[in-house]
């Protein structure tokens, strides 16, 4: 896939630290509740960790007691990218950073509770916050 920002494997081992290349460039994990993010409930943006995009604000974000940051909607635009998922012997949906491919997490269809149904279950590690901007 052709992104707008694109490294070398080995710019991005140099930019990333272990772990953080390891979700954001081999799809793994985070353990459930540990991720930093998880949590933060202050007004403000979510970006990839990878590239700077934008990719969530703060309104969109909700307590799925699920072990994730979870939220029901990416940015409006072309934030993220979803690609199917058949790793580890099931289907979902991948979500990944549209503007480097980073990946991020996953997208559920279980969240009735919010405006879209949606839960975009996401590394804390693949994600940063900056407090303040704008929430809508």
């Amino acid at each position: 896939m052709n992104y707008r920002v694109n490294k070398t494997d080995e710019q991005w081992r140099a930019e990333l630290d272990a772990f953080e290349y390891e979700v954001l460039r081999n799809a793994a994990t985070e353990r459930a509740g540990t991720g930093a993010l998880l949590d933060e409930n202050r007004e403000g943006t979510y970006h990839c960790r990878g590239c700077g995009a934008e990719l969530f604000k703060s309104v969109a974000k909700f307590d799925s007691h699920c072990g994730w940051p979870s939220f029901y909607e990416p940015k409006e635009g072309d934030a993220v990218e979803l690609v199917e998922d058949r790793s580890h012997g099931m289907v979902r949906v991948e979500v990944r950073c549209s503007a480097c491919g980073g990946h991020l997490g996953h997208v559920f269809e279980d969240a009735p509770q919010t405006p879209t149904g949606d839960r975009y279950c996401i590394n804390s590690v693949s994600i940063t916050f900056s407090e303040g901007e704008a929430k809508a």
